[in-house]
């Protein structure tokens, strides 16, 4: 809570000390003094920053968040709207990411210093050092131009069929997720790689224990709690981050709408947008503190490690 307290209230003093009069866009560029002061006083522009933020955070606690001074369209409404394209937007990615990440982080692991290791590592190193836009680019410059299997830009909705609305993200997932599997890879394997050489691993070895059971059973789940926190905060990332993917792709996500409400200086809707990011890293990392007690239940109990 006191995280969503600083965010909301930095944002709220940044917005209000930014040199641009948003009473003179609405009023018009002719507007004389006196239609200026009417449209300040109809907002509440002309009340000090802490009183309209105390004021703003009441509504928050009724569920209204205000109206778009852009558009008229309340702020709930409008979050509501687009906050479907980007969680599907971050759920394919993050699936890709992970169906990339996963099995590479294992057998580089598993086979350290081969030359299959040598090659992941470096093709890792290629999709690592191409920013989200630049790997966009080339996907659509191959899917979409050369081959013609997928839409370079557009959005379908779901309610319009699974499969065109899939084709739809596939290109905007594939351009996250083959930059964001490069860190869990490399995290998981520096992990495993460790878990390998404990003792309880040797036994399981000594047992007689296939080699897939040892490393899918008895390694990952010690090795995953980097692995979680890192998942994590990528995918809270995701939801506020993805502007320029958004943007690339025509796709009506919540990045795409901050970025159109920042030009617009629609301030209900920047705070709106960035109360709906504060929370949802709040809420994520509590769902990785619940994953940590799941991987160890010695969190749970209580009990301390060694």
């Amino acid at each position: 809570m006191l995280v969503v307290l600083a965010v909301t209230m930095l944002t709220f003093v940044m917005t209000d000390r930014l040199p641009a009069d948003i009473a003179a866009e609405i009023a018009g560029h002719g507007a004389n003094s006196a239609e200026l002061a009417e449209v300040r006083e109809r907002l509440g522009l002309n009340r000090p920053v802490i009183v309209r933020y105390a004021s703003w955070m009441g509504g928050v606690c009724r569920g209204e968040l205000g109206k778009s001074l852009a558009t008229d369209q309340p702020v709930t409404a409008a979050l509501r709207s687009h906050l479907p394209v980007t969680l599907e937007l971050l759920i394919l990615s993050q699936i890709f990411a992970l169906l990339l990440a996963l099995p590479a982080g294992i057998i580089t692991a598993w086979r350290s210093g081969s030359l299959l290791d040598r090659m992941t590592g470096t093709f890792a190193f290629g999709c690592a050092s191409l920013p989200n836009y630049a790997m966009a680019m080339g996907l659509v410059f191959l899917f979409a131009l050369k081959l013609k299997l997928l839409p370079a830009t557009g959005y379908t909705p779901l309610s319009m069929g699974i499969f065109a609305n899939l084709k739809g993200f596939l290109l905007p997932a594939l351009s996250i997720a083959l930059v964001e599997w490069v860190t869990l890879m490399r995290v998981l394997r520096g992990d495993l790689i460790a878990t390998l050489k404990e003792d309880f691993i040797l036994l399981a070895r000594c047992k007689g224990l296939p080699t897939w059971r040892i490393l899918l059973v008895h390694a990952l789940r010690p090795s995953c709690f980097t692995f979680i926190t890192i998942l994590g905060m990528q995918t809270a990332s995701l939801i506020g981050g993805a502007v320029i993917i958004e943007t690339l792709f025509a796709l009506p996500g919540i990045g795409r709408l901050l970025v159109t409400a920042i030009f617009a200086q629609d301030f209900p809707m920047i705070q709106g947008g960035v109360l709906l990011i504060s929370v949802a890293y709040v809420l994520i990392n509590f769902l990785v503190d619940l994953c940590y007690v799941v991987l160890d239940p010695r969190i749970r109990t209580g009990v301390a490690n060694g």
